[in-house]
């Protein structure tokens, strides 16, 4: 409900001239004032607070709570009682004081006193309750009214047939109110002396009843009103009467309304009518009301007249007479006579009231009535009041006509149909069509055989499906649909759809009512049987019979569901065949839109089709999309309810919530329905959602009349509704849980399947038809047994799950206490004319406070992830296993932006590490630190690290998807302190083997200073020499090389020099050593293959197959082999070089011990892996690993041996000094100051040391700038394994995508130095780059200025030698750069310190200029190189294998339990070399098909095949995977088979041939299709 402004003038002509008119005008206008209804009302779906019973309400909220009680189907909305207003003002005078000292007899006097001595302060007239009633409606636009009209009805109220305007007391007959209240009721009849009770329901506007109309003529002392009541319900106040609760004098809107109500029998012996009548009520004296008396008298099949007293010449005595005259039967009650009833003549009767009991005037009066209905007598029907002149009918209304007019003309094409041939005719695409399109897709999670062919054939014949609805599609009765909603808008659109379901149920309800009474008397056939045991062919006979019935009933049921089924049929048909659109009616790709038009306005939508057992996900998909490009992607809390049919549902939910769900039980629609109910403005700011989203299923039967197929399908819409709800609503029906084994059954194992895949909705259970609600000690026995039933279900669905659980609440969070309510009986009653119980309104309002109690702790979920959890759960449950194959993309989503967050985390830590680890390690170098303590390293990232802790905890509580989140918060939070931890760890080891090495290469350090001396005192003794006698500076280069090499070999006599390594040598000799023939080893030197054996394709020439064990080997060497030795080639190469990296060779150097430790592991693990086989394998195996062994540590032990000669090697330290004492040879020969030389050879210290240091600052910048801003770096592993994947296609190298197949870490290092390297090659690249690199140029540039001028004034100013200013100026330095002091005793003649700096900075200058144009290749000789930080950062996660395509985990945690190895696509087992046993025939299965198929495989520990199905049983390798069985797959890998598939077969010397022939549809894939199929990771 929402309201709009009244415009008072659409209530008739406002000019009224009148003094009545303006009178009338002035009383309504008050009227409306009091009530605040000053807006008009508009029918509208929406949430608002439940309703406080028995509270007083302040008049201005009456309106409002009558209506909110009268949705809630509580027939007490009329009694409302009204809060007194100013009470204060009543109770001024204490009572006291009207005490006097009078006697005794004057008291007396004054009691007898008509004197106005009475206290009138409460006697302010309160609202009269049929004011409110009428108000309301007045004030209501024609939906609304439609709305309130039919719930009136549903209380066994009487309605407003004649209305007068409040004003100008124009008649209006508000017919359309009437056109959904559908009357049932049975007929008794003796036919061959047997009583046989039809059953009749129709709409009461085309019902034809005889009808009794009520007139009072004058003021009787009786009331007519509490009389009819008597006839029709005599415990129900039908019509409103003088002494109902609340009842005034004064009323202002009842008068001259003619009210009607239906008395309905219900085939019973005690039936007060033995057919359907219409009881009619003028209110008022009908001598005032002309128009309507006419009306009424005209129609009625009957006329009774109330009159006080019956005079010849009294005001009533003309109208009386002309009733008497009329051939009209008349029943004339006079108020003041005695006596009973007299028929003075046929038909015409009178009957006298006085001193007559209401019991016996109410059994004669019936007794009258039914004397004259048993005659013949004309009838009335609703629809005829729109032929009479003189009263406007609502339905003439323009907009009303123009959807009447659109929608008759699509009835009349279907009319003259027999109603079950309708939707086979009009309606194809939903009909067999669909239903074979859904089997065939469901078989596609089911594929036997050859199962790529099977797919394909089943995809073949789903097109073939989709093509033959095509074809069919459109008939002319839904163009016109479609055109009308495209074309209609705002209340011509409501008309027209409401039109068409009042029709279109018209053309049905006979049909319905015959088939319904037929399945009736056969189901109690059956049960009856059943309850006998008997077992007879006659049970199965009647079971055929039943469901013949029961499927004739499907295909009469036919409403406006079905029009829009077909329209999503429609629209799917064509997206799937990509059918260009068409303007105009048939434009299907409109088809969403109108729909979610629809569904915001309150429309119940199809969500699954019950019956063909399917959801249709494009269309709910594109449904969806809409509705969320009109509100936005709105919060919705989910509501689902579950129960089994006939249990009360929908009329539940009816009153709860305002819904219009199908109630009759004609309605046989099976499936879920979802509708929008919006959170009103009040409740929103108590609630985390914009709207509920309630999900109601229809068609849930007893499963014991159903076979087998029908208990699967309500498994499934059970499953489906369970997961999508946040709250699962299970409706029970009766007291006993017999009675409830099956659904609770169904409800227990879907919760059980929710808690396994990480869906955890809450549940309340709801008990309907309980007798006695109030018994506390009943509802506990109640509760003790429900309980005890979910806990033997919880046992039983845990040991079928194969899980633990011994009680319900180890599944999900219930309590019994709290979440169980008893509801009391709908009807008060018997029905049909029972009215409905006031305590299931309190029920509803109960049962509403406990779900928004619940709903105000959940965020819900949004539109688009409500879209996603209906795709992900609807084919998990296509699988046969639920569990197994549930893939929530909601959460694969979060998790993965968690995972870009994670990386961010981590990203910050290690760069913060890095410039720690720098700094230190500049310390070490200069020798102001010799230890570095762990406890340092945690203080110094300890900062960096409590920030990152603040932004996660930032992240998970206000991040939108917090809820979701929640789960991995705590193992995430211990990931970053894992992780933190592991650089410390990393940071402390490397430092102190930076440690290590300066102590190991001290004695050449403190030598360094010696030969620095000696090299300076020689060239400047060689300069003095020369200065005169060389004429050139080729001359003095001549001379000064001369003398070098001597120089040299002086200084360094007494040192040894370290040799160079003789690899090719020492490989030799260890092998031999180990046992291995010279020739043996040197064969296999020459040939190389060890050098590539971990990417081989086929190692059975590796294999020695003896005698012995040939028998072991039919065919080629087995399949389930080969990659288990390719897993030993792996983790020996891992183990051995990881165990060489630990070795001191850049402290110690290098030695041949090493290389003999790697061949003796090699060795042992070859022998342990024998051990465990059938078969040997060769000599040459163990002799090709470890070559292939020492082949991948060269690198690393010749670059660390490279640094230990640098370190350590005192010829090649002092050669490496030639170019620099070159230099200051010439400056002396110049005879240069002490002060350019020193500045010289600062400079050539600063140089090193500035290249030193921002190289490694603009590698560490340069790898943050591309984690930040280079696509593939700046997500989580997936993200990269995607641009890794794009690369190979590019590239299309068969040798890099077998390195990424066999040896995926090493591929993805080789992708990211490659990318690291076309990057700085790039414009960009470079430009960035050098950005970077001058900056932290001009860093140092201004740290050594500002040493230079410090270290200058304090010697200046203070005082101090050479060595003094140096001392300065390196302590200065030494925090940034690597800067060892110079001696100065061999220019103690330095006199000028400014003269000093400014020839350093002239130096300085040089340097800075020559840098700038520094390449950014240079950093690939720094020690910190960007590709290898960018390679620790983004290869520090998963890297496990799929054990059947070997497809990589791309979870961004190296260590992720206890969640599941996960990759979103897999791929053909062929590319791995995986083969059918016993042949040589490559296998190109999926293992996402395989998982879902009937075939078996045997796993490398076994010699029992296990059905790919149960995969997980096969062994931890196995049970560690999660493979989601999935009939898309990823095109790249079909592309990919098929492009390289010569290669392929080569490399592992079998076909894709025979069984493994590559199918026909995979050659269509281009190389650009493959590479955009990776957006669908």
């Amino acid at each position: 409900m929402r309201k709009v402004p009244f415009d008072m003038d659409t209530n008739g002509d406002m000019e009224m001239k009148s003094e009545d008119g303006i009178k009338r005008k002035k009383q309504y206008q008050t009227l409306l004032s009091r009530l605040r209804l000053e807006e008009k009302m508009v029918n509208s779906l929406k949430l608002g607070p439940p309703i406080k019973q028995d509270v007083d309400v302040s008049e201005k909220d009456v309106a409002y709570t009558f209506l909110q009680r009268l949705m809630m189907l509580d027939y007490r909305a009329r009694y409302i009682t009204t809060k007194k207003e100013n009470t204060e003002l009543s109770h001024s005078d204490p009572l006291e004081n009207i005490f006097t000292d009078d006697t005794e007899d004057d008291d007396l006097d004054d009691c007898f006193s008509t004197n106005d001595d009475f206290d009138r302060s409460n006697l302010q007239t309160h609202m009269h309750p049929m004011d409110v009633q009428m108000a309301v409606f007045h004030c209501s636009d024609s939906f609304f009214k439609q709305n309130m009209i039919t719930k009136l009805s549903q209380c066994q109220y009487a309605l407003p047939l004649l209305v007068p305007d409040p004003v100008t007391m124009d008649i209006e007959c508000p017919l359309w109110t009437f056109r959904q209240i559908t009357k049932t009721w049975k007929i008794s009849e003796m036919k061959d002396d047997s009583n046989v009770v039809t059953m009749k329901s129709m709409s009461i506007c085309k019902a034809e009843t005889p009808m009794v109309s009520f007139l009072r003529l004058g003021s009787p002392s009786v009331s007519k009103s509490q009389l009819m009541n008597t006839l029709i319900n005599d415990r129900h106040n039908t019509f409103f009467h003088r002494n109902c609760p609340g009842s005034t004098k004064s009323r202002h809107l009842m008068d001259g309304v003619a009210e009607i109500a239906w008395y309905c029998p219900a085939g019973k012996p005690n039936d007060a009518f033995t057919d359907c009548i219409a009881f009619c009520n003028l209110h008022g004296d009908a001598l005032s009301f002309e128009k309507q008396r006419e009306i009424l008298t005209d129609k009625s099949s009957v006329n009774v007249v109330l009159v006080p007293t019956l005079e010849k010449n009294d005001k009533s005595s003309a109208v009386i007479s002309a009733l008497y005259k009329c051939a009209k039967p008349l029943i004339c009650l006079i108020a003041d006579s005695d006596g009973g009833a007299v028929e003075m003549r046929k038909g015409k009767y009178k009957m006298g009231l006085n001193n007559r009991s209401q019991s016996e005037i109410s059994e004669e009066l019936r007794e009258t009535i039914g004397k004259i209905m048993s005659g013949s007598h004309s009838l009335f029907q609703l629809e005829s009041m729109n032929k009479v002149c003189g009263i406007k009918v609502d339905e003439d209304d323009t907009v009303c006509q123009k959807g009447k007019s659109a929608a008759m003309k699509i009835v009349q094409l279907l009319q003259g149909i027999e109603v079950s041939n309708i939707k086979d005719t009009y309606l194809p695409c939903q009909g067999q069509l669909w239903k074979e399109w859904s089997k065939i897709h469901k078989e596609l999670y089911r594929l036997k055989g050859n199962i790529e062919d099977d797919k394909v054939q089943k995809e073949q014949k789903l097109m073939e499906k989709r093509k033959e609805q095509v074809n069919v599609s459109c008939s002319e009765p839904m163009k016109m649909f479609i055109e009308s909603l495209s074309t209609l808008s705002g209340n011509g659109k409501e008309y027209f759809l409401k039109w068409t379901q009042i029709l279109i149920d018209a053309l049905s309800t006979d049909d319905l009512s015959s088939i319904l009474q037929t399945y009736d008397t056969k189901w109690a056939e059956v049960l009856a049987l059943k309850k006998k045991h008997d077992k007879t062919e006659l049970l199965k006979t009647k079971q055929t019979e039943l469901n013949k019935i029961s499927t004739k009933l499907q295909s009469a049921t036919f409403g406006l569901e079905h029009i829009f089924r077909e329209m999503g049929q429609i629209y799917e048909a064509h997206e799937s065949l990509q059918k260009p659109t068409k303007s105009g009616p048939t434009d299907w790709s409109k088809y969403p839109e109108l729909a979610a038009e629809l569904m915001i306005s309150g429309h119940p939508m199809e969500l699954m089709d019950g019956d063909a057992g399917h959801v249709p996900l494009t269309w709910i998909s594109g449904l969806l999309e809409e509705v969320i490009m009109k509100l936005g992607d709105k919060r919705v809390f989910v509501l689902s309810v579950l129960g089994i049919q006939s249990s009360g549902k929908s009329t539940m939910l009816n009153a709860m919530f305002g819904l219009q769900f199908a109630v009759s039980a004609g309605r046989c629609t099976k499936g879920a329905f979802m509708q929008l109910v919006e959170v009103s403005k009040e409740m929103k700011k108590d609630f985390k959602f914009d709207y509920v989203l309630v999900v109601d299923t229809e068609g849930l039967r007893a499963l014991e009349l159903e076979g087998n197929a029908t208990l699967h399908h309500d498994n499934e819409l059970a499953t489906f509704v369970v997961g999508l709800g946040n709250m699962t609503l299970i409706n029970i029906f009766g007291e006993n849980p017999a009675d409830m084994q099956d659904v609770l059954q169904i409800v227990v194992q879907d919760f059980m399947r929710m808690k396994k895949i990480k869906l955890s909705p809450s549940c309340v259970f709801v008990h309907q038809n309980v007798t006695d609600i109030g018994a506390a000690e009943k509802n506990m026995d109640g509760k003790r047994r429900l309980q005890e039933k979910l806990d033997d279900m919880a046992k039983l669905a845990a040991k079928e799950e194969g899980c633990d659980a011994e009680f319900f609440s180890d599944i999900i969070a219930f309590d019994v206490q709290k979440d169980v309510k008893y509801f009391a009986q709908l009807w008060e009653g018997s029905p049909p004319m029972a009215p409905p119980n006031p305590g299931y309104s309190e029920s509803v309002q109960e049962l509403k406070t406990i779900i928004l109690s619940k709903a105000k702790e959940c965020a819900g979920i949004t539109l688009s992830q409500f879209r996603s959890k209906i795709q992900d759960l609807w084919k998990a449950l296509m699988n046969e296993q639920f569990v197994f194959s549930f893939k929530n993309t909601l959460e694969i989503a979060v998790y993965r932006k968690l995972e870009v967050e994670y990386g961010n985390w981590t990203w910050k830590l290690r760069s913060n590490m890095l410039d720690i680890e720098n700094e230190l390690h500049t310390e070490i170098q200069n020798r102001k630190l010799d230890t570095v303590e762990l406890t340092y390293l945690h203080q110094e990232v300890n900062k960096t690290y409590e920030e990152i802790k603040k932004e996660m905890r930032k992240y998970f509580d206000d991040d939108g998807d917090k809820d979701m989140l929640v789960q991995w918060r705590g193992r995430f939070e211990h990931k970053i302190k894992e992780f933190r931890d592991e650089l410390v760890k990393g940071v402390k080891r490397k430092l102190d083997e930076v440690i290590q090495q300066k102590k190991a290469c001290k004695k050449l350090d403190d030598k360094k200073t010696e030969f620095e001396n000696n090299l300076l005192q020689k060239s400047k003794e060689l300069a003095h020499k020369l200065k005169d006698k060389a004429k050139n500076e080729q001359e003095l280069e001549k001379q000064f090389n001369s003398v070098w090499s001597g120089l040299v070999t002086q200084l360094t006599a007494d040192t040894k020099p370290i040799e160079d390594i003789n690899y090719d040598e020492d490989q030799s000799t260890v092998l031999q050593n180990l046992g291995f023939e010279w020739s043996l080893v040197n064969e296999c030197k020459m040939s190389g293959k060890y050098k590539t054996m971990s990417h081989a394709g086929d190692l059975g020439h590796y294999v020695s197959l003896t005698t012995k064990i040939k028998n072991f080997f039919m065919g080629p060497f087995q399949d389930e082999e080969q990659p288990l030795i390719k897993t030993l080639i792996d983790d020996v190469e891992k183990q051995t070089i990881n165990k060489m990296k630990q070795r001191p060779v850049a402290s110690t150097g290098y030695s041949l011990t090493y290389l003999k430790e790697a061949a003796n592991t090699v060795k042992e693990k070859v022998t342990d892996f024998e051990s465990k086989k059938k078969y040997a394998l060769k000599k040459e195996f163990t002799v090709d690993l470890s070559l292939y062994v020492f082949h991948r540590a060269w690198a690393w032990i010749s670059e660390s041996h490279k640094e230990f000669k640098v370190n350590n090697d005192a010829q090649y330290y002092v050669d490496s000094k030639k170019m620099q004492y070159y230099r200051v040879f010439l400056k002396f020969c110049k005879e240069s100051s002490s002060a350019v030389v020193l500045g010289e050879q600062i400079c050539d210290k600063l140089k090193s040391s500035t290249v030193e240091a921002v190289c490694y600052k603009t590698a560490i910048n340069l790898a943050g700038e591309m984690r930040c801003n280079f696509p593939a770096f700046n997500g989580n592993r997936l993200n990269l394994e995607k641009h890794v994947l794009k690369t190979l296609a590019e590239k299309e190298d068969f040798n890099s995508f077998i390195t990424y197949i066999q040896q995926p870490r090493n591929q993805t290092e080789t992708y990211i130095r490659e990318e690291v390297q076309k990057y700085i090659s790039t414009k960009e690249g470079k430009e960035t780059g050098m950005k970077i690199l001058r900056k932290n140029l001009d860093d140092i540039k201004n740290l050594v200025c500002h040493a230079l001028h410090d270290a200058t004034e304090k010697v200046t100013t203070g005082g101090g030698d050479a060595d003094t200013w140096m001392e300065e100026f390196s302590s200065l330095l030494q925090a940034k750069l690597t800067f060892n002091t110079i001696c100065c005793k061999n220019v103690s003649d330095l006199n000028s310190f400014d003269f000093l700096k400014e020839e350093i900075e002239k130096g300085l200058e040089s340097i800075v200029k020559e840098l700038r144009s520094l390449s950014l290749d240079e950093m690939q000789e720094s020690r910190m190189k960007p590709d290898q930080i960018l390679i620790d950062q983004l290869c520090n996660c998963c890297w496990v294998k799929c054990p059947f395509c070997a497809a990589v985990c791309t979870n961004t945690l190296k260590d992720h339990s206890p969640d599941k190895h996960k990759v979103p696509f897999h791929r053909p087992a062929g590319i791995t070399g995986f083969h059918s046993g016993g042949t040589k025939e490559l296998d190109y299965d999926f293992c996402t098909t395989l998982v879902s198929s009937d075939r078996g495989f045997i796993p490398s520990h076994s010699e029992v095949s296990i059905p790919y199905k149960r995969y997980q049983t096969a062994g931890m390798k196995y049970a560690s995977w999660w493979i989601i069985p999935d009939e898309s797959k990823l095109t790249y890998w079909k592309w990919f088979v098929c492009t390289f598939q010569k290669e392929l077969e080569d490399h592992y010397n079998m076909r894709f041939q025979g069984r493994g022939e590559i199918p026909r549809q995979w050659r269509y894939y281009s190389k650009q299709e493959a590479i955009e199929s990776l957006e669908e990771m």
